[in-house]
């Protein structure tokens, strides 16, 4: 008797322990995947001699790449892409120097955005591109046509979208 006791005793513990264990494993919860991104168009360019297609910043604008890498520098930034222009770059530049990131050139016609998506998944990238590029590539990772070209004198916009488990918000700030 006092046997038989034990071993239901036994076969309830582990029954309950085994239990336990499953429902464990349906109610885990896991942390979100977070991945934002900050879009900025470059700085102010050189704007002296209309037939250069590839100015760098004039004073102005090496002053606002400055501040870009004061507004980035309390912000854990993992990646920063560039096109490959002396604007964009030397927009790109003090954040990668403070930051002490390379900069990966992109081409905006040649994005396939779920794989930039994929890429990128719980990072805090940085995106510098051109008054035309900039609102494109923000609307094809929205998915939505949200935001039109940038005034070409806009060169303080600053994109943020936010990525939780799939799920993009947006918001615009002017950074003057």
């Amino acid at each position: 008797m006092r046997t038989t006791k034990l071993f239901i005793a036994i076969s309830i513990l582990v029954v309950g322990l085994t239990s336990c264990n499953n429902s464990n494993k349906d109610s885990e919860i896991t942390d979100p995947v977070v991945s934002t991104f900050y879009f900025i168009r470059h700085a102010e360019k050189d704007r002296t001699d209309p037939e250069n297609h590839d100015p760098e910043l004039n004073q102005d604008g090496l002053m606002r790449a400055v501040r870009w890498a004061e507004v980035f520098d309390p912000i854990a930034i993992d990646v920063i892409y560039s096109t490959n222009y002396e604007r964009t770059s030397m927009t790109a530049a003090p954040v990668s120097v403070k930051k002490n990131i390379d900069v990966k050139y992109y081409d905006p016609r040649d994005v396939d955005i779920e794989a930039f998506k994929l890429e990128n998944e719980g990072k805090n990238v940085l995106v510098v591109g051109h008054s035309n590029s900039t609102p494109t590539f923000v609307n094809n990772m929205l998915g939505i046509q949200k935001y039109e070209q940038m005034d070409d004198t806009d060169n303080s916009s600053l994109f943020i979208i936010r990525i939780i488990d799939g799920v993009a918000t947006d918001i615009r700030l002017k950074m003057d």
